[in-house]
């Protein structure tokens, strides 16, 4: 980390990528840090600038909608042995040669602290090196986006046992660095350090894991308890649930049709799939031969079974905040965002992992009590039925979700976290003066 000469409070540039569930976590820290009188500048696809801007978060574009959409369209990105090539084919290096020039873009008298994506690191710690900026927070929405040796160990959809010795923990994960992920990451990253005269990059995950002055999790240690092997300079945090509009209110046709009868199961297969057509069709099936109501959530109205019965409603979009309260169940792909909601609603959840950390926030969400998983590639209306019968019929399911929604006593003070965060990168930084720091403290 370099040195902060400066005086004045320091200018926080918080860069992602993602759909929108990776999205609305680091808004939260945006609006945290606008709270305690910090600049902020978001930098994302510009095809979530609208959003920010409408929360009033200043914002900075990457690539265009067309490029984004194009990327969501790919099956792979929801494949779990394809999704990681899928994404780093899709525009990774330019990406982050974007990043770069954005970052020079920007007024270099003051101080710059990114907080990033995962992802984002090579982009944000070559920024560092370039001088571009200050410091390089790494925050991880899941607990699976930080590599561990240590149980509970999922790998995608592997699920490690307890009894595996550490020297073959070890030597998976070599296998699966040198077999799959170096061999496309280090090609996109070390492509782009090469011209700029910087040192190659030998591992991927060890650079994401080492590079940043500072971790942070966002995600309670209850959930996934501080591992030996992650960072060393961590702060552990909470979930970040985060609503962009109004989460108070239901629309009227909405609130009519839940006044009319039972309550619905709800199932989504997060806002960035393009691809869950089986899904939909499964869910279908099952509701009908349950006799139950259910809420269909998707933007895309293409990939839901065209002819629906009154018993089921297609909505674009509904706050989950608001909605789960009325739910029997959430049935859903596994977003860590989708998790959160429903553990601190108290709701019982069915996750149906495709990909990406969706399998690991499967299996805590089984070892807390609250719900169960089946592998969206293994999913039928057979199976689903079943389990959602199982779901349904379990006398220890809503105690447990009770006990879990109990740990959410209030919404997480996203500007405590914030301060946590600011005084930590002071704390770590060579000594300075006090004149220098005085006006950087927290508020």
């Amino acid at each position: 980390m370099k040195n902060l000469p400066h005086s004045e409070a320091p200018h926080y540039l918080i860069i992602t990528v993602g759909t929108t569930g990776d999205i609305h976590p680091m808004m939260s820290l945006a609006k945290g840090l606008q709270a305690l009188g910090r600049q902020v500048t978001f930098i994302t696809h510009s095809f979530h600038t609208p959003l920010l801007r409408q929360a009033g978060i200043p914002c900075m574009g990457l690539g265009s909608d067309d490029e984004y959409l194009r990327m969501l369209s790919n099956p792979d990105i929801w494949d779990a042995k394809k999704s990681f090539g899928a994404l780093l084919a899709s525009g990774y290096r330019e990406g982050l040669a974007q990043l770069l020039e954005l970052l020079r873009s920007l007024p270099q008298q003051t101080p710059k602290l990114v907080i990033s994506h995962p992802f984002m690191v090579p982009g944000a710690a070559m920024a560092r090196e370039l001088g571009l900026v200050d410091s390089v927070v790494a925050a991880y929405l899941a607990p699976s986006n930080l590599k561990t040796c240590f149980d509970p160990l999922t790998i995608g959809p592997t699920s490690v046992p307890t009894w595996v010795p550490m020297a073959w923990r070890r030597a998976l994960w070599r296998y699966v660095e040198k077999g799959w992920i170096d061999p496309v990451a280090l090609a996109q990253v070390n492509g782009l350090r090469q011209p700029l005269g910087l040192a190659p990059v030998r591992s991927f995950l060890g650079h994401i894991a080492a590079a940043p002055d500072l971790s942070l999790t966002l995600f309670p240690s209850w959930f996934a308890p501080r591992q030996p092997d992650w960072p060393q300079a961590l702060i552990e945090g909470d979930f970040q649930l985060f609503e962009a509009g109004p989460a108070d209110k239901l629309g009227d046709e909405l609130s009519a049709w839940l006044d009319a009868g039972e309550r619905p199961l709800v199932f989504t297969p997060g806002t960035g799939n393009l691809h869950a057509e089986k899904f939909f069709a499964c869910a279908l099936s099952a509701t009908q031969k349950l006799g139950a109501r259910a809420i269909f959530l998707s933007k895309e109205r293409a990939q839901i079974p065209a002819h629906l019965p009154e018993s089921v409603l297609w909505q674009a979009y509904v706050p989950l905040a608001t909605l789960l309260p009325r739910a029997r169940a959430l049935i859903h792909h596994g977003g860590i965002g989708t998790t959160a909601e429903a553990l601190r609603c108290g709701t019982p959840q069915l996750l149906t992992p495709f990909a990406w950390d969706q399998f690991d926030n499967a299996a805590r969400v089984a070892a807390l009590g609250v719900g169960r998983g089946i592998p969206a590639n293994r999913l039928t209306a057979g199976k689903l039925l079943r389990a959602l019968a199982a779901l349904a019929g379990s006398a220890t399911v809503p105690i447990c979700c009770a006990q879990v929604a109990a740990r959410f006593d209030r919404r997480p003070d996203a500007g405590a976290l914030c301060r946590q965060v600011e005084q930590r990168l002071l704390s770590i930084q060579p000594e300075q003066s006090a004149a220098s720091t005085a006006t950087f403290a927290c508020k």
